[in-house]
Formats: structure tokens, sequence, C-alpha cells
């Protein structure tokens, strides 16, 4: 891409893989503009991040709509206006039935190695204390393309930290958490030079 790509960033909590973004894109590691912060909860601390940012914002509550069907077109609509290349889930707790003129075009990333950990109860400090309860040698995080099932598209990257003996879920997450400020820009830098092929479950980088 000739112009830094057009990101829309979904959260749902805190936003720090978000401050990360725009971290990044403040200090130049980063060639990217976040043209809308999104979020299903309107309290998310995500969207007082974005605002400091000077990022406009969008609330869609759950609750306030019919079907996850109404509230997934909600989310869609508004970034359709944004007009973002890439739209990128960053602690978004919601599962969204994705059109099909946004398939290929959504990221998650999760703080685990899929296909271990992962799936709809498993998010953020969950799927820590389920690491260290299994007695898992290593973990890490994993940036994959979304579908329409919780953690189940295909995988882009996937970054690995061992799991200390001492370890605490906050211990953990931290490790982790320094890989997925890593993994997640360097995905989004592939997507943007146009270097990721999906084939079936694969994703080939080129």
């Amino acid at each position: 891409m000739d112009q830094p790509i057009r990101l829309a960033v979904l959260v749902s909590g805190g936003g720090t893989t978000l401050q990360n973004f725009i971290d990044r894109i403040a200090d130049g590691r980063m060639q990217a503009r976040i043209v809308l912060t999104a979020s299903n909860r309107g309290d998310a601390f995500g969207l007082v991040r974005a605002e400091k940012a000077g990022i406009p914002t969008f609330v869609a509550e759950r609750s306030s709509f019919a079907s996850r069907e109404e509230f997934s077109q909600a989310i869609f609509d508004r970034c359709q206006l944004a007009k973002p290349d890439l739209i990128c889930m960053a602690g978004f707790l919601q599962l969204l039935r994705i059109p099909q003129e946004f398939m290929g075009r959504v990221m998650n990333i999760h703080p685990a190695l899929i296909p271990a950990f992962c799936g709809k109860k498993l998010y953020g400090h969950h799927v820590h204390e389920a690491v260290l309860e299994y007695g898992a040698k290593v973990s890490g995080c994993t940036v994959h393309f979304a579908d329409n099932v919780y953690d189940h598209g295909p995988i882009i990257l996937q970054k690995v930290v061992p799991v200390m003996e001492d370890d605490t879920p906050d211990s953990l997450a931290g490790r982790v958490f320094e890989q997925e400020c890593e993994a997640y820009p360097e995905a989004i830098h592939l997507y943007a030079q146009g270097r990721l092929r999906v084939e079936g479950r694969k994703v080939r980088i080129l």
C-alpha cells in the first residue's frame, strides 16, 4: 500500500492492544491509521484511549439488539462508513457474524496457542489460569483471521513463551502480552503488503 493501512479496532475492555497500536503509529513503528474504535460496552476504557488519541468511537450494546445478526450488522455498518482496509479485534468478547464482504478482512488475537486453550469461555485471564492448571510448559499468542466461530479462523502468526514454575496468571499474562505487542503489528504489516494468502485453513506468508 502507498498509504498507511486503515484500521477499525474492536474492543470490549481496557484497550491495551489498541494502545499498543496508537503508540506504535505515533512513533513511526507502525504504518497505519485507526479510523474507528468500536465497542460492545459503553464503559470500555478502550473508548477513552481512542477519544484521547482523537479516534472516532462507536458503541453497540449487544442487549440493544434482538439477535446476534442485527448486532453484528450494526458494527459492520458503522465500520463500512469508516472505510477500513482491515478490522482488528482487540479484546473484543462478542462473537460476530461476519458479512461475506468482510471475510478475510477481520483479524483477531488470542492469548494462547490455538487450538489449545481457546473457545467461547476462554478469554483474558481465564486462558492463563487454564494454561497453569493444565501444567502446560509453553504458551503464547495467536493472530488469526476471524470467522463465525470463536478463535477458529486460519492462523497467521504464533509466538511462544515459556511457562515458568512460579508463574501466576498475571506474570504469564504479562509475558504473553509482550509477544502480542509484536505479533499483531507484524500480521497487520504482512496484510498491508499483500503477503498473506489463505489456502483453506492455511495462511501462506509470501
